[in-house]
């Protein structure tokens, strides 16, 4: 007959071995499981095919990102593409310093997708690479023109403070124009608004995409 301390001793045992076991397992990142996968072109009913298509139309390209999510909801896919071709393609303040407003806020959201997509088309657009690689580490760039730092000082304090003060304000004002401050607003706005959605949905970006680094590290 087993001797019942011994069977208690051997379950406690297993107990911890199991628990061991667990803790030595690396948990799965949150970032590896995505959700909202973006519907496919052949399952879109009536009305998304109708917003693909207006989309193909004014973008020359097809449905992509943040908008393969948001095409469950085609009048919010519409609304968020006719509100980023004005602020991406047309601001007051020109699609470099767009650019750049943009990436601060994909670092500033830790958004992979947001960042692999548009820190090639800032270099591109005239946005140094050094000062690319200072906001993706989290640093202040040095080197910045006067326009990138008002836009650079805008763009972090409303993402950090939820505000912004009254001398980087009258410095915006004074240089862009209240066009230009809402312009500088509004990118902030619609970029944290995608960076929301791709955060949520964790959409994944390519296999030879690099992701941003997490803070603290």
């Amino acid at each position: 007959m087993a001797c019942p301390i011994a069977s208690w001793r051997s379950s406690a045992l297993s107990a911890c071995a199991g628990l061991i076991l667990v803790a030595l397992v690396p948990a799965l990142p949150a970032w590896a499981q995505e959700r909202l996968p973006p519907v496919p072109p052949d399952k879109y009913d009536a009305a998304q095919k109708q917003a693909a298509e207006e989309f193909q139309a004014a973008r020359k390209a097809p449905v992509s990102g943040p908008f393969s999510i948001l095409i469950r909801i085609p009048e919010l896919m519409t609304a968020n593409r006719m509100m980023g071709d004005y602020l991406r393609l047309k601001p007051s303040i020109g699609t470099t310093l767009s650019e750049l407003v943009i990436i601060i806020t994909a670092r500033e959201w830790t958004q992979d997708y947001e960042w692999h997509v548009h820190a090639p088309i800032a270099r591109k657009q005239g946005i140094s690479q050094e000062i690319i690689d200072a906001i993706a580490a989290g640093r202040r760039p040095t080197g910045m023109n006067e326009d990138e730092e008002i836009c650079y000082d805008f763009t972090i304090e409303l993402q950090r403070s939820k505000r912004v003060s009254d001398a980087t304000y009258e410095r915006a004002l004074k240089r862009f124009g209240e066009t230009g401050v809402l312009d500088i607003a509004g990118i902030n706005g619609y970029y944290t608004n995608l960076a929301m959605i791709l955060n949520t949905a964790r959409f994944s970006i390519p296999a030879d995409g690099k992701r941003l680094p997490r803070f603290p590290e």
